[in-house]
C-alpha cells in the first residue's frame, strides 16, 4: 500500500472530506469495524432481570444465544435505573460466563495442603453437622446476670454485595432462627 493510499484511510481525513463532519459514523469506521455487529442482534431471546449486586435493584436485559448468556445491559424500561448500570452491574455477565467461575464444591481438610472436590450432598451434610455442633457447644440460655438470652455466639454471618435483598432477608431469618445475633451484610455499592 502506497503512502497516498494509506493517508486516504486516515479517519481524520475522511471526516474532513466526507459528509460525516462530526466523526460519528462512516468517517471513523475501519474495514474491520464496518462488518461488526452487536452481540445483542444475534440473541435467541432476551430475558428481563434484576442486577444481583446491591439493594438498588437496577433492571437488566439478559441476551441469550444457544442457552448461554452473551450480553447483559441496562433495561431502559426500569423506573429505578432507566437503562443505566454501575460498573459492577455492567460486568455481571462474568458471574455466569467467566472461565474462572467455580462450579464445584471445593474442600480443603484441616491442616491439608490440597483441595478436593465434594459432591453437593456431602458438603451440605458437613455444613449441617458443623452448624448443629457449634450451636449446641456455644448455646446460651441466659447471660452471667441470669437474663434470658436464648442465643449462640458461635455462629456469625457477614453477607456480601453479590447477594440481593431477598437473599439477605432469608439469611437474616435463618441465622436469627438458629439463635445467632452477629449478623451483618455489605449489600451496598
Amino acid at each position: 500500500m502506497g503512502a497516498k493510499a494509506f493517508i486516504e484511510l486516515w479517519p481524520v481525513l475522511r471526516q474532513l472530506r466526507g459528509a460525516d463532519k462530526l466523526g460519528r459514523g462512516s468517517a471513523v469506521m475501519s474495514s474491520r469495524s464496518e462488518h461488526l455487529r452487536p452481540r445483542t442482534t444475534t440473541a435467541d431471546r432476551v430475558v428481563d432481570s434484576v442486577c444481583p449486586f446491591c439493594a438498588v435493584g437496577c433492571g437488566q436485559k439478559v441476551f441469550v444465544k444457544d442457552e448461554k448468556v452473551t450480553q447483559i445491559e441496562g433495561n431502559p424500561a426500569s423506573p429505578i435505573s432507566r437503562g443505566r448500570l454501575c460498573p459492577k452491574g455492567s460486568a455481571s455477565t462474568q458471574l455466569v460466563t467467566s472461565p474462572t467461575r467455580e462450579t464445584k464444591v471445593r474442600y480443603r481438610r484441616p491442616h491439608g495442603t490440597e483441595w478436593e472436590d465434594l459432591d453437593l450432598d456431602t458438603a451440605m451434610d458437613m455444613i449441617a453437622d458443623r452448624v448443629i455442633k457449634t450451636r449446641r457447644e456455644f448455646w446460651e440460655w441466659e447471660d452471667d446476670e441470669g437474663r434470658r438470652t436464648r442465643r449462640t455466639l458461635g455462629i456469625a454471618s457477614l453477607g456480601g454485595a453479590t447477594l440481593d435483598n431477598e437473599e439477605n432477608y432469608l439469611m437474616k431469618k435463618l441465622y436469627t432462627a438458629m439463635g445467632a445475633i452477629q449478623i451483618e451484610n455489605q449489600a451496598r455499592i
